[in-house]
């Protein structure tokens, strides 16, 4: 039971998470902080889940099994929001399944050792969950052109398009959101480890 309980919670919040990084924080100049804000809940939502089923089967790899479970919502979440008349290019799902493989990787690489999983472990998904969205979010059209291109009539005030203003609260928030991820994922890694034992 708690197994499938657990597979609805990361639908629902990856899906959450999906339609956040692809629609209202990159209509204003706070995209940057704002990607920083969506890379913790990323790795959050990455790192907990992923270490809890890792501990739990012990079996290496279950977390890049747990990183595709979330890539094909994200991406039924995209095909949804497509249907809707989004643009597809400006829908962007998060790569879950490269940082999780890592996580497989130092679970595996240190013969299943539980703290090395929560420290070396914690700290690759931390510092590679904003770098391969951040190239991600590079590939895709111009988030605010896009917005221009497609007004939505029932656009409220917050969400109207504005111009960006580069580098007024982080010059890098790949760099930003990396640091913060290193340090708060072995925390999530640790809760992660923790639900085994309830």
């Amino acid at each position: 039971c708690t197994h499938y309980l657990f597979i609805v919670v990361v639908a629902v919040n990856s899906t959450l998470l999906t339609i956040n990084s692809g629609d209202y924080i990159f209509y204003t100049d706070w995209a940057w902080t704002s990607f920083v804000v969506f890379s913790i809940a990323n790795t959050l939502m990455t790192v907990v889940g992923a270490v809890y089923y890792l501990t739990f089967t012990g079996v290496p790899g279950t977390a890049t099994y747990y990183g595709l479970i979330m890539q094909v919502y994200t991406w039924v979440a995209k095909v949804a929001w497509f249907a809707l008349g989004y643009p597809v290019d400006f829908i962007v799902h998060p790569m879950w399944i490269p940082s999780c493989m890592l996580l497989d990787l130092a679970y595996w690489a240190t013969k299943k050792n539980k703290h090395s999983l929560i420290f070396f472990g914690g700290v690759l998904v931390g510092m590679s969950m904003p770098l391969f969205n951040m190239v991600q979010l590079m590939l895709i059209a111009d988030p605010l052109e896009t917005a221009f291109k497609y007004p939505r009539p029932t656009l409220p005030p917050y969400m109207t398009p504005i111009e960006p203003q580069v580098g007024k609260f982080y010059n890098s928030p790949v760099a930003l959101g990396a640091g913060a991820g290193a340090v708060l994922a072995c925390t999530f890694a640790a809760l992660g480890c923790k639900m085994n034992t309830w």
